[in-house]
């Protein structure tokens, strides 16, 4: 598996990332993204928890692949889906199951930089409306993407060891 490409969200109020030609990963994540941060407030997510109730950041970064977005924009009937218009941070190649990354699988990178699986990226109307957006596609594509992309959205990540990501990067899986 290597890196195909990278992005962050980094303008006020947008879900969507736009390119960069390298990632610096500290251990808050991507410094600017708007995921960054030792913490974050509890959301949908934790219904064990008080909405807004600090809590460990284990989704500071969002990883998808190719081959998965390939089979979702098949579903969508769309030529293609880009990574960016899903707020991903990574863009992973030969990676046909990265959905299916069991949490706590760490992904080691040729800098020496270390992510770890924290579980999948459920879809999202958020990120179909990204779609919408960048494909110029009908608002019922929002809808559809939250079904089609069951099983295909990624992963999220939170950063074990910090170091610099570039396209073109080999990535190794480990296995807990």
């Amino acid at each position: 598996m290597e890196v195909e490409a990278l992005g962050i969200a980094d303008l006020p109020g947008d879900f969507v990332t736009r390119q960069l030609e390298l990632a610096v990963l500290s251990f808050a994540g991507l410094e600017g993204d708007r995921h960054a941060g030792l913490t974050r407030r509890a959301g949908v997510r934790e219904k064990h928890l008080p909405k807004g109730t600090e809590i460990r950041n284990a989704r500071q970064l969002s990883l998808v692949s190719v081959e998965e977005l390939g089979q979702v924009a098949i579903t969508l009937g769309l030529p293609a889906l880009d990574y960016r218009w899903l707020g991903a941070n990574l863009l992973l190649r030969d990676a046909p199951e990265l959905t299916r990354c069991p949490p706590g699988t760490r992904m080691v990178f040729g800098s020496g930089a270390v992510l770890v699986v924290d579980g999948e990226n459920d879809p999202c109307r958020k990120a179909g409306k990204g779609i919408v957006r960048g494909a110029g596609v009908d608002e019922s594509v929002a809808f559809k993407f939250v079904k089609a992309a069951h099983r295909l959205r990624g992963v999220v990540a939170w950063v074990e060891r910090p170091g610099v990501i570039r396209p073109g990067d080999p990535v190794t899986l480990v296995s807990r």
